[in-house]
């Protein structure tokens, strides 16, 4: 990658909050500044982005979002990319591609369009989604899974735009890291009560009510197991008022952000992903690196990482019992719950943030005419 100098990126990322996509974004940029990439970071006014960028000495402008369709936010990128003789625009969520398409068509800036998808539904039907997916711009799409390529090659017509670039996860943020029993004394257990947790923003398609009937289903099974609900979101009324009507107010809790995720995952005995949808599950992976078993629904890209019966075990999606008698299996069976840490330890090594960086440069190199 010693080319890696010959061409510049700027990075398009414009959600205010931050989630499992910006985090991906800090892991590439980080990984790409060691490779002395030439590199800034596009991102809203006041946004989480910008105080990454600020924190961690990231070259970046901002731009106030006003709406999905902003014309001053695409004039900014477009007189950014002149002003810096931008090679390639990649643009990490859906407004930050409609922000580039805009700059392209309306004020005809030259630089090369990536697009990462980070979702797994289909895309749109509708015009706009049609031009921002197959405008001549637009030269490469990195879906974050095979299952998102697939979906998302529905709405392409040139198929050779698509490449999988799995996301990665920081190996060594949770390299030596053992169980610390923080979640124990914070929470008053007995050392003996084992407890099986999710990590994840509380939105709809993370599909808790299906978390909570698995954990009901289970309440009998295992008497001394409590679940934890690790993340905060606009679902957590709704969380509230399903804990109480299924009678779990003892059983499950819920802990809210938390930015010690590397010392309390370690504790947990088991991982339950209940997803409706998702683009890979990286969460999944986190638990994959402190030897924590996992136990998900065979949605999205999940599978490619959750391969059943060898990374950890799978039931369909909204299948209650199937996932309690996953998780029971999981819970009961020693020598299943080793071999299955001991295939997700080898299989995570697909999955660094550097693996990651490495696969996204080389269709750096491949669109700006460099040979590797």
């Amino acid at each position: 990658m010693s080319a890696s100098s010959s061409y510049s990126v700027l990075h398009v990322a414009t959600a205010l909050t931050w989630r499992g996509g910006e985090q991906q974004v800090a892991y590439l940029v980080e990984e790409l500044r060691r490779h002395h990439v030439r590199q800034w970071v596009l991102c809203s006014r006041g946004s989480a982005m910008e105080q990454y960028c600020i924190n961690n000495g990231i070259p970046f402008f901002t731009a106030k979002k006003r709406s999905s369709f902003d014309v001053s936010f695409a004039t900014r990128l477009a007189g950014i990319c002149r002003s810096n003789k931008v090679i390639i625009v990649h643009v990490h969520d859906s407004h930050a591609h409609t922000f580039a398409i805009m700059a392209a068509t309306l004020f005809r800036n030259k630089s090369k369009i990536i697009v990462s998808r980070r979702v797994d539904f289909e895309v749109s039907k509708g015009l706009l989604s049609r031009i921002k997916y197959n405008h001549e711009k637009v030269v490469r799409i990195l879906c974050v899974s095979d299952k998102i390529r697939e979906i998302t090659s529905k709405a392409v017509d040139d198929k050779s735009k698509l490449v999988t670039v799995h996301s990665g996860v920081d190996l060594g943020r949770f390299r030596g890291k053992m169980n610390s029993g923080i979640l124990h004394r914070e929470y008053y257990l007995p050392a003996h009560i084992r407890i099986i947790g999710n990590v994840s923003a509380l939105a709809p398609h993370k599909d808790f009510g299906t978390f909570l009937e698995t954990a009901a289903a289970l309440r009998d099974v295992l008497p001394d197991t409590v679940y934890f609900i690790i993340g905060e979101g606009g679902e957590r009324s709704m969380i509230e008022q399903r804990i109480e009507k299924l009678g779990l107010q003892k059983t499950v809790y819920l802990t809210g952000f938390r930015n010690d995720i590397a010392d309390i995952l370690p504790e947990l005995d088991l991982m339950l992903m209940t997803s409706e949808t998702e683009g890979l599950g990286t969460t999944i992976l986190d638990a994959f690196a402190c030897g924590v078993p996992v136990v998900a629904t065979a949605a999205g890209g999940i599978p490619e990482i959750v391969i059943h019966e060898k990374t950890g075990l799978l039931a369909a999606v909204g299948d209650v019992q199937g996932l309690a008698a996953q998780v029971n299996r999981m819970m009961k069976d020693r020598e299943l719950r080793e071999g299955l840490i001991s295939g997700a330890t080898e299989h995570l090594e697909n999955f660094s943030r550097e693996a990651t960086a490495v696969k996204t440069m080389r269709e750096y190199l491949a669109v700006a005419g460099i040979p590797l």
